[in-house]
């Protein structure tokens, strides 16, 4: 396998990184993962505005040739090279060039892009409902950092690891208001009464593509931004979870109540018709 470091493309297992690296000392930097669909990266300019817009959060200094075009044909050739187009997840990794302590000397960014086959189920919607908990161990702020895709992802891995201890599916992030911000890898929904709910970026959320596709999107349903409490969502009579990889994974359980999933199916079968 190859990945490409900064444009060139290496083998996957030569190292290229010193334990000068900012993102391993620091996390100082930023992340997308996305798909690929057939040689096509699929929601390519939402990426890419996220992507240039958490530079510009983190005040690195942005080099012309850093566009969606120049991104995506790294990105289609890697996974060419790799024998992965038909179906790929990518994860572009970004952190800031040179040494310094928290007050960085230089900032260039570099950046690795890498690439995994995807199986075909990925397009199917979970048979089974998710079961979720609240993650009790960290809160998000409702600061502009907290809606990028961070190279320091603490919060996210140890909600996960809980989840694994708790034979959960996912586990759901509070602020620190005590309400919903995210979950370790999906922005979260919730439908009640012919509506559909999604906190705002203010409430701590990372800004999701698939979340901003759906808000912008032409659809049947109204999708409105709002806080959501613990008891908006014990209420709700739908969950669902979202992110660029597996679009739509709607919750079965959470904490004691069960959810059905009407909503969260239609959503599927629409969204997989507007994007392939």
């Amino acid at each position: 396998m190859q990945l490409c470091y900064n444009g060139k493309f290496v083998a996957s297992d030569k190292p290229l990184l010193t334990v000068d690296n900012r993102s391993f000392r620091y996390g100082d930097g930023c992340f997308e993962t996305m798909k690929v669909y057939q040689g096509q990266l699929l929601l390519a300019d939402l990426h890419f505005e996220r992507l240039i817009a958490s530079l510009h959060i983190l005040h690195f200094h942005i080099p012309a040739h850093f566009s969606k075009e120049y991104f995506t044909g790294l990105i289609q050739e890697l996974c060419r090279i790799n024998g992965v187009s038909m179906l790929a997840r990518v994860r572009l990794t970004v952190w800031r060039a040179g040494t310094g302590l928290y007050d960085p000397v230089d900032h260039t960014p570099h950046f690795i892009i890498q690439c995994w086959e995807l199986p075909k189920h990925i397009f199917e919607l979970n048979n089974a409902g998710l079961r979720l908990d609240v993650y009790p161990d960290a809160t998000k702020s409702g600061d502009k950092l907290s809606n990028i895709k961070s190279n320091n992802c603490l919060p996210y891995i140890m909600g996960a690891l809980y989840a694994k201890q708790q034979q959960l599916s996912e586990v759901l992030l509070l602020n620190a208001r005590g309400r919903a911000a995210d979950t370790t890898i999906a922005n979260i929904f919730a439908v009640q009464d012919g509506k559909i709910y999604t906190p705002p970026l203010s409430e701590g959320c990372v800004c999701g593509v698939m979340r901003k596709y759906l808000l912008q999107a032409d659809l049947p349903f109204k999708i409105e931004e709002r806080p959501l409490t613990i008891s908006d969502l014990q209420d709700a009579e739908e969950i669902f979870l979202t992110n660029a990889i597996y679009g739509i994974r709607w919750v079965g359980t959470f904490r004691k109540v069960s959810y059905g999933n009407a909503t969260g199916a239609i959503l599927h079968e629409l969204l997989y018709e507007s994007i392939l």
